[in-house]
């Protein structure tokens, strides 16, 4: 006779959330995007509206709806009170195209480019090593020769950035330094930001002559012409204009360390003594076990450029081995930090 061993099965020490988690968030953070993609957002900052309203709104059946809005309100995008949803102050200030802090760029830049964080995409860029934005390749020679993707990019780009340019400025005293390059800055968001915050900054903005054009009409939305200005070049080829503070912003993510070494020694031989670098970005924990935000980044860097997400203990070392002293780590906006130090 057989033995049964059924006795012998033992409930799990832990549940299985966390393998559930994985599959939820597959399915799940999509519905943002789609709730964006769809303009649920903007159809209820007309003001609150019942599940039936929305479908009709936006002509989609009840099923798809609800899970939608159920997911947006899980996640803290939405609230439902009495059978109407509403948006959330965190959906006003960031998914509202009329909010100074609009996200929505860099979804819609997420959306575009949804293979990159697909399955596949990610096997592929593990198993080559090689970015696949775009169908691979380096994205920065891509928009140098599609203006399309240059323009889509740099809005992206702008709408993550512009929020956490009003707070590092704040994070520490910086009033001792009176330029500011913003190196490869973009749409000169944190130039803007620094200049919002620190009246007494001038600022340029140190990048191709495509973005810089781009950068232009951003400064020009917030009347600082005046002060900050744009300056075309090659980072790694051209030389650098004269300036007490190097700001680097998602810069060193999107290479590898012998790159950022040699930014940062470029910085470090540009800056006049008494100089200062600061470089803003979502860093590991000094022992690499997290947190998950830092490791996320570092898989989307994985499918967009060749680069990585670095911890604090790194950052020091590169900027301690190249000559800058006094080096500091500071909490700025949401998930960022900068590491900063100083040219003797």
């Amino acid at each position: 006779m057989a033995q049964d061993n059924g006795s012998n099965v033992q409930v799990p020490l832990v549940d299985d959330r966390p393998v559930w988690d994985v599959v939820f968030a597959i399915y799940g953070y999509p519905a943002l995007l789609l709730a964006h993609r769809l303009k649920v957002f903007p159809l209820l900052a007309e003001g609150a509206r019942t599940l039936p309203e929305i479908c009709d709104a936006l002509n989609i059946k009840p099923r798809p709806a609800e899970a939608i809005l159920t997911a947006a309100t899980a996640l803290g995008f939405l609230s439902l009170q009495e059978g109407r949803y509403a948006l959330t102050p965190v959906t006003e200030e960031y998914l509202l195209e009329k909010s100074p802090n609009y996200f929505g760029f860099f979804w819609d830049l997420m959306i575009d480019n949804y293979q990159v964080c697909s399955y596949a995409g990610l096997e592929k860029a593990i198993q080559t090593d090689a970015p696949q934005a775009y169908g691979g390749g380096d994205i920065f020679k891509s928009h140098e020769e599609q203006i399309e993707l240059l323009h889509r990019f740099t809005c992206g780009m702008h709408s993550i950035s512009m929020t956490p340019a009003l707070v590092w400025p704040q994070v520490m005293d910086f009033s001792r330094h009176r330029m500011m390059l913003d190196i490869g800055g973009g749409s000169g968001a944190h130039s803007i930001g620094a200049a919002l915050r620190l009246p007494h900054l001038q600022a340029r903005i140190l990048d191709f002559s495509q973005v810089c054009e781009i950068a232009q009409t951003y400064i020009a939305q917030y009347g600082l012409q005046d002060r900050v200005k744009t300056y075309d070049g090659n980072i790694w080829q051209d030389h650098w204009p004269s300036a007490d503070l190097h700001f680097f912003s998602n810069m060193y993510h999107d290479w590898m360390p012998e790159k950022c070494h040699f930014l940062t020694a470029k910085s470090f031989n540009s800056l006049e003594s008494g100089g200062r670098i600061v470089i803003h970005e979502m860093l590991y924990n000094d022992e690499k076990t997290g947190p998950f935000y830092s490791a996320a980044f570092s898989m989307m860097m994985l499918g967009w450029t060749e680069g990585k997400q670095y911890s604090g203990q790194e950052l020091t070392a590169m900027l301690k081995d190249i000559g800058f002293v006094e080096i500091q780590i500071h909490k700025a906006f949401g998930y960022y930090s900068i590491v900063t130090g100083l040219k003797p």
